[in-house]
């Protein structure tokens, strides 16, 4: 399976079925960070209303910028999950203080719960477990955890999912007995069939948590591959690479409609199937990313201020 579809008219690149890709799109939800979200002037003209937005946390990122950008989404009537990256929490005390300035700034009731991107954890956690097992998210409405379809080196150096499976079947027993909605928010991908087969193990496996599964968004081939190999993105990053021997494709332009057209079409024939919702990464720009989904995604792709968009 291609990673896009390289034609240019809107017309070629729809799926076979035009109704199956905005019934998997509704309900997505978007990721930015506290400077990628200074640059746009309204998110009501390029979101639809209720878009869950995620702000990632990065080290080094002042807390006070995390909670500015959660008051300014929540104020525009965006439902907010900021990141809580474990390993650059230096001790409950931090940890505390965070949860108690988003709740009392920016009401946010939603968190993404993971492990952080660094090697040397900052104090004492190291994993969402161990935040989840603070209490101190007690009172949240929804609680994320991270997925790796494509498994995790830094987990599983031996390239196995063991460890990751372990924790995920911990966060299982945790979802079972917790009153917030809990879901799986992946690392993006590139290519249906192995995220199909690692949602269907994880069924097998008996973890029923709901997938929100991740997609990048538009950009140029360069700043896809410079993400995934950052990210560690496995065995689908051969679809890139097979895209930058190809010189004529090189300057057009790369859009996910081939795997989220092939998700969408899994999805319909499998009602059941893990997947809940999409979760968009928008490596090219988030208005980019925004009226990605706006010309593809029917009436779950029009934003909030249809009449404000650029």
């Amino acid at each position: 399976m291609a990673l896009f579809n390289f034609r240019k008219t809107p017309a070629a690149q729809a799926p076979a079925d035009d109704a199956l890709l905005p019934a998997f799109l509704k309900g997505f939800s978007i990721e930015v960070m506290p400077r990628t979200a200074e640059k746009v002037p309204d998110f009501r003209a390029i979101l639809p209303a209720g878009t869950r937005v995620y702000i990632a946390h990065l080290d080094g990122t002042p807390i006070a910028d995390m909670v500015a950008t959660a008051k300014r989404l929540h104020a525009d009537g965006f439902p907010v999950m900021p990141h809580f990256p474990a390993r650059i929490i230096p001790d409950r005390a931090t940890l505390a203080d965070w949860i108690a300035r988003y709740r009392g700034e920016a009401d946010v009731r939603q968190a993404l719960l993971l492990g952080g991107g660094v090697n040397t954890p900052a104090g004492e956690y190291h994993s969402s477990m161990q935040l989840l097992e603070t209490g101190l998210f007690g009172d949240f409405d929804r609680l994320h955890v991270a997925g790796h379809p494509e498994g995790n080196r830094d987990i599983d150096p031996d390239g196995s999912d063991r460890v990751v499976m372990q924790a995920l079947q911990w966060k299982q027993r945790f979802a079972d007995t917790s009153d917030a909605k809990m879901a799986i928010a992946t690392q993006f991908c590139f290519e249906a069939a192995p995220i199909i087969d690692w949602v269907d193990q994880l069924t097998a496996a008996g973890i029923t948590i709901p997938v929100h599964i991740g997609i990048a968004g538009p950009a140029k081939l360069q700043t896809l591959i410079k993400f995934a190999v950052a990210c560690g993105v496995g065995a689908s990053m051969r679809v890139l690479q097979k895209r930058a021997m190809d010189v004529t494709k090189l300057l057009l332009p790369y859009e996910p409609m081939d795997v989220l057209a092939d998700l969408a079409a899994h999805k319909a024939a499998n009602p059941g199937f893990g997947i809940e919702a999409v979760h968009f990464f928008p490596l090219g720009g988030i208005a980019t990313n925004a009226q990605w989904v706006t010309t593809h995604g029917g009436a779950s792709g029009q934003p909030a201020n249809a009449g404000d968009a650029p």
